[in-house]
C-alpha cells in the first residue's frame, strides 16, 4: 500500500511521539478531520496505528521488547515483588489478575493458598493456574494476542465490567513522575482500565525499572490504586502522591 507524503510524516510523528491527535494534526497539515482520520485508518490496516477516539497511538510491538525478553528484566525483582503480593492475597477471596510480567509472578506464587477465584486476562496464567489445587480459574472472552497469550478487545472488557472483586493485581509498563500509570498498547490499556474498576482494593506491583519512564497510553493514576509494591523506594513524587492519596507503599 503506497503511502503520501502527509501519510508518511503522519507515520514519523506517530513512531517519534506515540500518538497523535486527529486535531493537532488538522492544523499541522492544514486539512480537515475527515482526511486525517482517513490516514490513520490506512495506517491502522497496515498493522502501523491503533485508532481511538480522536487520534491514534503507534502500533504495539513496534519498539517494544518481546514479553520474552520482558520477563528476563529485573527477574529475580520481580519474583520478590510477585511473592510479596501472593502474601497480601488472604484464602477465600476474589483476585483479577491482569496480564504482566510482574503479576504473572504473582499468579505463580499464589499455590499454598486455599478457596481462591482467580479471573484472568491471559490463557498462559489460567494455565498455570488451573494446576493448583486450592484456586479456581475464570477467563475473560476474546481475541488472544500471539505475543503473550494476552485476551483483549471490546469482549475482554465487556466481560470484565461484570464483575466486582476484592484484588486486582496490575502491572505498568512505565510510571510517569506526575504518578500516570502507561502502556504501550492501547488495548490492554483498555483491559487494565477496566480491571481497576472492577476491585475494591487495587494492588500494583512494578520494579524500580519503570518509574520515570514514558508510554504512549495512559491506563490510570497511582492514585487510584491501594498498594504499591515494589522492590525499591518509589522516587519521591511518587511517594507524594502515596501519601496524599493513602496509597500504601511495599518493599519487596
Amino acid at each position: 500500500m503506497t503511502l503520501t507524503q502527509r501519510q508518511r510524516d503522519l507515520l514519523s510523528l506517530l513512531n517519534s511521539q506515540g500518538r497523535v491527535l486527529v486535531a493537532d494534526m488538522v492544523q499541522r497539515f492544514e486539512t480537515t478531520p475527515q482526511t486525517i482520520r482517513k490516514d490513520l485508518r490506512q495506517l491502522e490496516q497496515m498493522g502501523r496505528a491503533v485508532r481511538f477516539h480522536g487520534g491514534a497511538v503507534r502500533a504495539p510491538g513496534q519498539d517494544y521488547i518481546r514479553y520474552e525478553h520482558r520477563k528476563l528484566v529485573a527477574a529475580r525483582q520481580k519474583a520478590r515483588i510477585g511473592a510479596t503480593i501472593a502474601q497480601l492475597i488472604p484464602d477465600n477471596a476474589t483476585v483479577f489478575i491482569n496480564v504482566g510480567t510482574t503479576t504473572e509472578e504473582a499468579a505463580m506464587a499464589l499455590g499454598q493458598h486455599s478457596g481462591l477465584r482467580v479471573i484472568c486476562d491471559n490463557v498462559n496464567v489460567a494455565n498455570n493456574l488451573r494446576a493448583m489445587a486450592g484456586v479456581q480459574v475464570l477467563i475473560a472472552g476474546g481475541g488472544v494476542r500471539d505475543s503473550d497469550g494476552a485476551i483483549v478487545g471490546e469482549q475482554a472488557v465487556s466481560f470484565i465490567r461484570q464483575f466486582r472483586v476484592d484484588y486486582a493485581l496490575i502491572g505498568a509498563a512505565a510510571i510517569a513522575p506526575n504518578g500516570d500509570l502507561l502502556d504501550h498498547d492501547l488495548r490492554e490499556a483498555q483491559v487494565a482500565a477496566a480491571i481497576m474498576e472492577t476491585a475494591r482494593h487495587v494492588i500494583l506491583g512494578v520494579d524500580q525499572t519503570k518509574f520515570g519512564q514514558s508510554a504512549p497510553v495512559f491506563v490510570g493514576r497511582v492514585s487510584q490504586v491501594h498498594t504499591l509494591v515494589s522492590d525499591g523506594t518509589p522516587p519521591d513524587a511518587i511517594r507524594a502522591i502515596c501519601e496524599d492519596s493513602d496509597v500504601a507503599i511495599k518493599l519487596a
